[in-house]
């Protein structure tokens, strides 16, 4: 918990606001304090006047999370402002669910801009939201597959041409498969994770083998290497970034590591 930072931003928005915004009465006389007074924020969250002084003052007391979002409430915090309260009081910020169709044609505009470097973007679930031409050409096309087979996970490790064309797939299905378990942690209940990984162990006797293991892996800069059957071996850069407006989705860029890579690549977009 940053404390003096703390207090000062919920001095900050109590200034900002009116008895009249917050549905308050004005009280009779001149208001010596600009905005609403402790005590006012105090009765609105349901916290005592000294407990909320000592608060703003940057004592060392604790806020729990029904605390400090009784507080937002009280403040009229937007979305923005609310998860900045909680980073400030040391409590887990509310992850922002992203309806990737309603995202998908931006997206779209950003990997085609990627060109010539094959680029892609997933939801959680490793499900394909959006991809590039150049993906198609040096990957695979994930159009042709069914909507529910859409997914890395299951071309990873069921798609035996995607297979063939990777100079070490068990390191990079590994490598994919530590980042995937990671997800599936965070959210053991998901009916659609709970869908994929039953229909991996029935379909990929490597995923049956290495699930129960529990490959762990974070992100690590990496290069992979694609023999692609018309522009031979190619070298490419891995980068993996989470847009700022959109944290639960992620895009993976795979960038030629050399002019000739790129000037390959190219050769197959023509």
């Amino acid at each position: 918990m940053d404390r003096s930072e703390l207090g000062a931003f919920l001095r900050a928005q109590r200034a900002r606001l009116q008895p009249s915004d917050v549905g308050l009465l004005p009280a009779g006389g001149r208001r010596r304090t600009p905005g609403l007074r402790r005590e006012e924020v105090a009765e609105l969250s349901g916290v005592s006047s000294t407990w909320y002084t000592w608060l703003e003052q940057g004592r060392p007391i604790v806020a729990s999370v029904q605390v400090i979002d009784a507080l937002a409430r009280a403040l009229r915090l937007d979305p923005d402002r609310h998860r900045h309260l909680r980073t400030l009081a040391g409590l887990p910020v509310p992850q922002v669910e992203t309806a990737a169709a309603d995202v998908a044609p931006r997206l779209q505009r950003l990997v085609d801009n990627a060109s010539p470097s094959p680029a892609a973007v997933y939801d959680r679930h490793f499900d394909f939201v959006v991809w590039n031409k150049p993906y198609v050409r040096v990957r695979h096309d994930p159009a042709t597959l069914p909507d529910d087979r859409r997914n890395l996970m299951w071309t990873m490790f069921t798609d035996a041409e995607y297979r063939a064309r990777m100079v070490r797939w068990t390191s990079a299905a590994q490598a994919v498969l530590g980042q995937f378990r990671t997800s599936v942690g965070q959210r053991p209940d998901d009916p659609r994770f709970t869908e994929l990984v039953a229909a991996l162990i029935d379909a990929s006797p490597e995923f049956r083998t290495w699930w129960p293991n529990y490959l762990v892996r974070d992100v690590n800069p990496e290069a992979v290497e694609v023999d692609h059957p018309a522009a031979g071996r190619l070298s490419l850069e891995l980068y993996q970034l989470r847009p700022v407006e959109f944290p639960d989705l992620l895009l993976v860029l795979q960038a030629p590591a050399t002019p000739d890579d790129r000037r390959r690549v190219q050769g197959l977009l023509r």
